[in-house]
């Protein structure tokens, strides 16, 4: 049977915000690849509101998982993002154990933390439990704090140059991604990425940074790169895919001078992806 590249997408799903689910599902399908999402949670505004309703979807990831095997679902590429619980971690590597096949593309964006701490909803023990998910990932997309929690490594102390990145992806690498990109390195004006690739050379990306911190960048980043990756780029084309996919839709957020927590309007070029 004849059929669209299909991904699925393990994350929350939340109602404003631009983030998680809400963002992956309208730039994968725009890459005219198929997304079927996986709720972690259901949210009516993300956390970074004073207010916001959640319901942990914790309860019913079993059943969900195996009614898609039931009906014979196959998967492309699986692409994981927030993840609530440590009983979640869990059912996440169900999920690998039941959907990965061999050609089946897996991208873990392991999110935790950023600046050194760990968000609110993150234990220690989430994070010693989030290490299980890389022998099943190809792809790994954390942002510096993240591979520091997943390796142990002191966060204030690391090596920040071309050098000491490379190690800390070799050190990735041999955890099981052989595709790993380190983001959102920040310098001056400028924000970085550090692509690694298994016995390739490795690059710095550099991009310009425009104003603060926004919700949702992270989704949007590996939501285009689970697509490129998908729709058959390789992987340092996917990143910078995403990269100036990125810069034009925060550059024009920020013309419209809207909060930090609106997220970024990607859908502005949605069909120029």
């Amino acid at each position: 049977m004849k059929r669209q590249k299909r991904v699925a997408v393990i994350n929350d799903v939340t109602g404003f915000g631009r983030c998680s689910a809400a963002v992956a599902q309208p730039i994968i399908s725009a890459m005219k690849i198929q997304c079927c999402v996986m709720p972690t949670a259901i949210l009516s505004v993300h956390t970074g509101f004073p207010n916001y309703f959640l319901q942990d979807y914790t309860p019913y990831l079993e059943t969900y998982m195996n009614s898609w095997e039931e009906t014979g679902i196959e998967f492309d590429g699986i692409t994981t993002g927030f993840i609530g619980s440590k009983e979640q971690i869990g059912l996440v590597v169900e999920f690998f154990k039941k959907f990965k096949k061999e050609n089946t593309l897996a991208v873990v964006d392991p999110v935790m933390g950023d600046y050194g701490k760990l968000y609110s909803s993150y234990t220690d023990d989430m994070c010693q439990e989030m290490k299980k998910l890389l022998p099943y990932a190809d792809v790994l997309t954390p942002n510096l704090t993240e591979a520091c929690r997943i390796l142990d490594l002191d966060y204030h102390k690391v090596d920040l140059s071309e050098e000491g990145l490379e190690a800390i992806c070799e050190a990735l690498s041999e955890m099981g991604p052989d595709r790993i990109v380190i983001t959102g390195l920040q310098q001056g004006d400028l924000i970085f990425n550090y692509i690694f690739e298994k016995d390739k050379t490795s690059e710095l990306l550099s991009t310009r940074k425009i104003g603060g911190d926004r919700s949702g960048t992270g989704d949007v980043f590996s939501s285009i790169v689970t697509g490129a990756l998908v729709q058959g780029q390789d992987f340092k084309t996917a990143v910078k895919r995403a990269v100036t996919f990125l810069d034009k839709a925060i550059a024009y957020t920020a013309q419209m001078g809207l909060p930090w927590n609106y997220g970024i309007c990607f859908e502005e070029y949605l069909e120029e992806i």
